[in-house]
């Protein structure tokens, strides 16, 4: 499998390039709302991302453009409220993060355009009638975290010879992370792996679960991702050290923090595909026609300073397939 192609500051200050060709006619300002379950600055370089893309694309903040941002910090009883003050405020478009976000977004507005720049079960979630017609007023980009979950057991195996037992660390409360569940479980069973899933209610449940998974002698964990878990990837990656366990994450900024590895999507880019939906919409497209995308970059990052740590040596094959080797 091709790792760099699979299936296909938001704090920051005012930007003043000057403006693009393509921008928008009559003086008109659009309101773009941006809603997230995580936090700012937790997410920052993401949402930044985009608006760096859509500042590319000729939308200058103060002039043709203005952002609304809403953050749950994690607080998922908070989304539907804070959809709504985005339906209220009038927004032209609604950009999401998280299924969470998505979900609140749609039940807020069936009008309002709403673009994913994260996604996990689309079609299961009933956010969109298909992959490649949407049909309703949702479409985006898809994240893949779930269908990745096979390839990331698989790198473990590679990394550690005779792991035969994996701690799946997911938030029960996030209904993204059932699907990647049950990935896992029918992964661990064609590569013969015993896959023991541990469950937490937010990031206050870490040290206990980690407690766990080192009781339960998992030979390694593969970390699902959760928008909430972000803004405390330090704290993740220094227990996985304390317990001595090897981590796999989906995304690389735990692989910076600290964590040992990391195999998923380039989240920037997913981003600043969004924002290219953004501009098709303004312009003039309907979400219901434009199909979801899927991520065409995948990075695998290794971080040789937690493989020391752990008393790992990490084979020289998988380090030459690396996107990024920390030391």
């Amino acid at each position: 499998m091709d790792r760099r192609a699979f299936l296909g500051t938001l704090a920051g200050g005012l930007l003043a390039a000057p403006l693009a060709a393509e921008a928008q006619p009559g003086g008109k300002v659009w309101r773009i709302g941006l809603l997230d379950f995580a936090s700012d600055p937790t997410s920052s370089s993401r949402w930044k991302a985009l608006r760096d893309r859509l500042h590319e694309l000729g939308y200058v903040e103060g002039q043709n453009v203005l952002f609304e941002s809403r953050w749950s910090d994690g607080e998922q009883g908070r989304m539907p409220g804070l959809a709504m003050q985005l339906v209220k405020t009038k927004v032209d478009i609604i950009v999401t993060a998280g299924t969470e976000s998505a979900v609140a977004a749609k039940q807020a507005t069936s009008s309002i355009p709403i673009v994913m720049a994260t996604g996990g079960d689309v079609v299961g979630d009933k956010l969109v009638a298909s992959v490649a017609r949407p049909g309703g007023n949702v479409t985006g980009v898809n994240s893949l975290t779930s269908e990745l979950v096979a390839k990331r057991l698989e790198l473990l195996k590679e990394l550690i010879p005779g792991l035969s037992r994996v701690a799946i660390l997911r938030d029960v409360d996030n209904r993204a992370t059932m699907l990647y569940e049950n990935q896992a479980e029918r992964a661990g069973k064609s590569l013969g792996t015993v896959v023991k899933v541990v469950g937490v209610h937010g990031h206050k449940d870490l040290d206990g679960a980690f407690l766990a998974m080192e009781r339960a002698r998992a030979g390694a964990v593969l970390f699902v991702e959760n928008t909430t878990f972000i803004a405390h990837r330090q704290h993740v990656a220094d227990l996985a050290v304390k317990h001595r366990l090897p981590m796999m994450a989906p995304a690389k900024e735990y692989a910076v923090a600290g964590v040992l590895v990391s195999y998923g999507t380039d989240y920037s880019d997913l981003f600043q595909r969004a924002a290219v939906y953004v501009d098709k919409i303004l312009k003039g497209a309907k979400p219901a026609d434009l199909p979801i995308e899927q991520p065409t970059k995948i990075e695998l990052v290794i971080n040789l300073k937690t493989a020391k740590a752990l008393g790992l040596t990490i084979p020289p094959a998988l380090l030459q397939r690396a996107d990024q080797v920390i030391e």
